[in-house]
C-alpha cells in the first residue's frame, strides 16, 4: 500500500492541492443536498447542475496544470481580450430580463463579465509587480486606470453586483501591494463620494429600488420588499436544528422566490437551522484558511497579490450573498459560491482555486 508521503507527492506532482480540493468537494457536495431541495426535487436541473460543477472542477485542474509564470505572461492579453468581449456586448449582446450581459456563441451562452472576475485582479498583479513595491503613486493611477475601463463597461450591462465584486478583487491586489494608510483612507472616502454620482447616473430605478428596499422592506411587503421579508421568515424558522430536509415550507410552498439561486442559503438556513449554518461557514472558514495558507507561502510578489485577491474575493462572495438574504446588504444578484445554481459564476470560482492550487503545487516542485 502506498505511504500518505507517497500520495501527496503524487498530487503534487498531477498540481492538486488534495486539502484544498477535500474542502471544495465537501462544498460542493452540501450544494447539490440543498439544491435538491430548492429545486423542488427536480432532476433535470439536478442533472445540469452536477454537469456544470463537473465541468468546473475540469477547468480547475486544467488551470492548475499552468505555471504563474505563464499566467503572468498572459495576464495583458486575457485583459485586452476580455475587454473587448464586454464592448461586444454593449454592441451584439443577448437581453435577458433587461439586462444585456450575454455573448450568444450558438452552443451557449457565455458571460463575459464573469472572466473579469480573474482577469482584471490578473492584470494588476502584472502591472504592480513589475515595479516598486509598494507602488508610486503614478502607478496606482494607471492601476485605478485599468481598473475602471472593464467596470464602467460591466456597470453599463447593467450589472452592478459583478461590478462592485471586480472592483473589489482589483482593490485586494492594490492593497496588498503595502499601500501606505493614507492612500487606503483615500480610497475609502472616494468610494463614498462616488456613490452620489453612481447613484444619480450609473444606477437604475429597480437598482436604486433595491437599497431604499434593503432599509425598509417592510414599506411594501408585497412588492419590492416581498424577497427581503420571506427571506427573513426562512432564515429565522429554522431555529437552532432546522425543520429537515426537504421540509422547509417557505420554499417547498413556494413563498421563497429565486429559491435555488440568490436565495438558497435561506433553503438551507430553514432545513438545516443554525447548527447547519455553522458547519457550512465552517467549511468555507476551512477553504479561505487554506487559501491564505498558499498566499503566504507563495514564489513571486505577482503569485502572492494575485492569490491574495481570489481568497478575499471568495470571502466577498459569501459574505454579500448571506448579508443579501438577510436584509443588511441589498440585493445584488450575487451567487452563493457553490451552492448556487449557476453556470458561467461557478467555472469562474473554480478556476480561480486552479490559480491557487498551481501556485501552491509549482512552488513545491520549484523547491524540490
Amino acid at each position: 500500500m502506498p505511504s500518505q508521503s507517497s500520495s501527496q507527492s503524487l498530487f503534487f506532482r498531477l498540481h492538486i492541492d488534495l486539502t484544498l480540493l477535500m474542502g471544495l468537494m465537501a462544498l460542493a457536495a452540501i450544494g447539490q443536498i440543498i439544491f435538491y431541495s430548492a429545486s423542488g426535487e427536480s432532476m433535470p436541473l439536478m442533472q445540469r447542475q452536477g454537469l456544470r460543477l463537473g465541468v468546473a472542477f475540469v477547468v480547475m485542474l486544467f488551470i492548475a496544470q499552468i505555471s504563474p509564470d505563464t499566467m503572468r505572461r498572459w495576464s495583458p492579453v486575457i485583459f485586452i481580450i476580455g475587454t473587448i468581449m464586454l464592448i461586444a456586448v454593449l454592441l451584439l449582446g443577448t437581453r435577458v430580463l433587461g439586462a444585456q450581459r450575454w455573448l450568444d456563441l450558438g452552443l451557449f451562452r457565455f458571460q463575459p463579465s464573469e472572466m473579469m472576475k480573474l482577469a482584471v485582479p490578473m492584470m494588476l498583479a502584472w502591472f504592480l509587480s513589475s515595479g516598486n513595491i509598494p507602488p508610486h503613486n503614478r502607478h496606482l493611477i494607471i492601476a485605478v486606470a485599468i481598473l475602471l475601463v472593464p467596470v464602467l463597461l460591466i456597470a453599463k450591462q447593467p450589472d452592478l453586483g459583478t461590478s462592485l465584486l471586480v472592483t473589489s478583487a482589483a482593490l485586494f491586489v492594490i492593497f496588498m501591494t503595502g499601500v501606505s494608510w493614507r492612500l487606503i483612507f483615500g480610497f475609502i472616502f472616494a468610494g463614498i463620494a462616488f456613490t452620489i454620482p453612481m447613484w444619480l447616473f450609473l444606477m437604475r430605478d429597480y437598482q436604486r429600488q433595491r437599497v431604499l428596499t434593503m432599509l425598509n422592506p417592510e414599506s411594501d411587503p408585497l412588492g419590492s420588499g416581498y424577497h427581503i421579508i420571506q427571506s427573513k421568515i426562512a432564515i429565522g424558522s429554522g431555529g437552532s436544528f432546522g425543520k429537515g430536509w426537504l421540509n422547509g415550507t417557505q420554499s417547498h410552498l413556494e413563498f421563497l422566490p429565486e429559491r435555488h439561486t440568490d436565495f438558497i442559503f435561506s433553503v438551507f438556513a430553514e432545513e438545516f437551522g443554525f447548527s447547519g449554518i455553522l458547519i457550512l461557514l465552517s467549511l468555507y472558514l476551512f477553504v479561505i484558511f487554506r487559501g491564505i495558507y498558499i498566499t503566504t507561502q507563495a514564489q513571486g510578489t505577482f503569485a502572492r497579490l494575485l492569490g491574495g485577491s481570489i481568497v478575499l474575493t471568495f470571502l466577498i462572495y459569501i459574505f454579500v450573498n448571506i448579508g443579501m438574504v438577510s436584509g443588511i446588504l441589498p440585493v445584488v444578484g450575487v451567487p452563493l459560491p457553490l451552492v448556487s445554481y449557476g453556470g458561467t459564476s461557478v467555472v469562474t470560482v473554480m478556476a480561480g482555486f486552479g490559480i491557487l492550487m498551481s501556485i501552491h503545487t509549482h512552488r513545491k516542485l520549484l523547491a524540490h
